[in-house]
């Protein structure tokens, strides 16, 4: 009875969250280690379906670079990264998009219908969703694309018909080119072109640490300002710098607010939206905004 209590107890202190975020949309960046782990996988697709079901409108943005690496493996084709961005020859795009849009989007896909769920597998070539042009950096990255704009109105579409996009981050320009982009990077512009309630980057930290070294010292909520003196003092460092940097411009652009979470904690995202302590660290505009 005790258990059944508690547990009672919790679905009482989520009330006010669920009547907070149903009808509003949230995109989940899903990513990381927590890709390749089958128990992992099952509780962010159960969290993702709780969401859906308490009526809150998802998009899922995945990534997939350990499977890229893989099949291009296979394939005896080397590779290289240039801070943290995939250096793309022609035949490498196509490879990158025969494994996300192919192998990993149906298996989310069916994951998700296995929960009773409707959802769809789309890249930013449907629907002309990601405009882009190649991304200029100091080394030449090949086909990596820069996005320009999004066009949301096909997952608008498929949103008010109770689907669930899941998006493949794969692109191509005015040629016909075809172009990987950061997954990370699509979360952040398609959150901001939706003005989404939130953004949820699945990672493999616990969020952003105050001290490095110590996984306990999670930064629960920081705002942009606070953001930008850790990045500048070096207290947020290396790759997280990328991910904070993408999350300030959704914010710029109207996403309410931005959570770093560790995907390989089970049923993070609950945890996360639906409790008064949560698990990781939310990023906001304004400290009033931290609601």
């Amino acid at each position: 009875m005790k258990e059944i209590i508690k547990k009672a107890d919790i679905l009482i202190e989520a009330i006010p969250y669920i009547r907070k975020f149903s009808d509003s949309t949230v995109v989940v960046k899903y990513g990381g280690s927590a890709m390749s782990s089958d128990k992992l996988k099952k509780s962010i697709i159960e969290d993702i379906s709780m969401l859906k079901y308490l009526g809150v409108n998802i998009v899922v943005v995945h990534g997939g670079g350990n499977d890229i690496t893989k099949a291009l493996k296979k394939m005896n084709k080397e590779t290289k990264f240039v801070n943290g961005l995939r250096v793309t020859d022609k035949e490498t795009a196509k490879i990158a998009e025969m494994v996300l849009s192919g192998n990993i989007s149906k298996s989310l896909v069916q994951d998700l219908q296995s929960q009773g769920l409707n959802a769809v597998g789309i890249s930013g070539k449907d629907g002309n969703t990601l405009e882009v042009s190649k991304e200029i950096k100091d080394v030449d990255l090949g086909f990596v694309g820069k996005i320009d704009k999004v066009n949301t109105q096909l997952i608008e579409t498929l949103l008010e018909n109770n689907y669930i996009p899941v998006f493949s981050p794969i692109a191509s320009d005015d040629d016909g080119n075809t172009f990987n982009i950061n997954a990370d990077y699509a979360a952040s512009a398609i959150a901001a072109a939706l003005k989404a309630q939130k953004l949820i980057f699945l990672t493999d930290t616990n969020g952003i640490l105050k001290d490095p070294k110590d996984n306990s010292s999670v930064i629960s909520q920081i705002s942009k300002t606070q953001a930008i003196k850790y990045i500048e003092d070096e207290t947020i460092h290396g790759g997280m710098i990328p991910k904070v940097q993408c999350s300030l411009e959704a914010i710029d652009e109207g996403v309410k607010s931005v959570h770093i979470l560790d995907g390989n904690l089970p049923h993070s995202i609950l945890l996360e939206i639906f409790t008064s302590k949560g698990c990781g660290t939310m990023m906001f505009k304004k400290e009033k905004d931290n609601e």
